[in-house]
């Protein structure tokens, strides 16, 4: 049976799109329900300025209360070294680095342009891999950027490599705004792995305008076997105008099992996760299944 491997960044991309602050208990027990869930990579929080993303300034907080279970991996995002710092302080084994594909989104997200961005990532990257750290990489709007529209393939593919030569074991490719469609993920994705192993890269989509699921499907054609999900639906993008939350992990595993892959998620588990943190944020949340799941245990 064909393995997919699920890498769960609700605590952290889902998360920080919420106005209001989840207390720091809430989150301690969603990641704590999503690692019973089976879940074995989960990007517990980020490392960022907490000006910039106020929702995560606990991170300190949520990764001491958090179980750890050795055959789980925790990550963090991390912008710079004073983020890496802390991020180690915390006991983290995986960090995540993270710049766009388009100009101007960089510039939004970052504060500088790509060329400029890639001294700072290679610094961070040298310095996580000296202190024993995995370092991943995010390159966002691969499929298009809310202020550029398209964007040019050759981008996605210089930013991918040079995140690759700076020692990052895979490179999440981000659909930012949930624009993209099956056939532009087989063009991309397809061109893509011709230079990379499908094994150093991961897809991350956006259900925006409802065709995440179709995008995964399209990816694991061109041989991607690992994918960034969200619970509940959870998130979107503070830089990135009108994007809707990344793709429910329910409907993930849903769709997954179905089609025969093997995720090592309980579903039945992650629905009470979704369950969990839908009640917590008081609205409920886009995941099909979830929705689905709690219509069928009210009749």
């Amino acid at each position: 049976m064909n393995k997919v491997q699920i890498v769960e960044v609700g605590p952290r991309d889902g998360l920080q799109n919420e106005n209001e602050i989840v207390p720091v208990a809430s989150k301690i027990k969603l990641i704590d329900k999503l690692v019973a869930a089976g879940l074995k990579r989960v990007e517990a929080s980020s490392f960022v300025n907490p000006k910039w993303i106020p929702q995560l300034a606990d991170a300190e907080e949520v990764l001491r209360g958090i179980a750890r279970p050795k055959d789980v991996t925790f990550s963090a995002l991390v912008p710079n070294l004073r983020g890496l710092e802390r991020a180690a302080a915390c006991g983290i084994t995986e960090v995540a680095l993270f710049m766009s594909a388009s100009e101007s989104h960089n510039k939004k997200n970052i504060n500088k342009s790509i060329e400029e961005t890639f001294p700072v990532l290679q610094e961070v990257a040298r310095e996580a891999q000296a202190l024993g750290l995995r370092v991943r990489g995010y390159v966002s709007t691969v499929f298009g950027c809310p202020y550029e529209g398209s964007v040019p393939l050759d981008n996605s593919r210089r930013v991918t490599n040079e995140l690759l030569e700076m020692g990052v074991f895979e490179v999440s490719l981000g659909d930012t705004i949930g624009v993209a469609t099956p056939k532009q993920v087989h063009e991309i994705i397809g061109a893509l792995v011709k230079d990379v192993t499908t094994e150093r890269l991961a897809g991350h989509f956006h259900d925006t305008r409802g065709t995440g699921l179709a995008n995964v499907v399209a990816a694991l054609g061109e041989g991607l076997r690992t994918f960034d999900s969200s619970i509940g639906g959870l998130g979107g993008c503070p830089y990135a105008p009108g994007a809707a939350g990344n793709i429910a992990s329910e409907d993930l595993v849903y769709m997954l099992h179905g089609m025969d892959y093997e995720t090592g998620v309980d579903l039945e588990r992650l629905t009470e996760a979704g369950a969990f943190i839908q009640q917590e944020l008081g609205r409920e949340l886009t995941s099909k299944v979830l929705k689905a799941s709690l219509s069928c245990k009210s009749v």
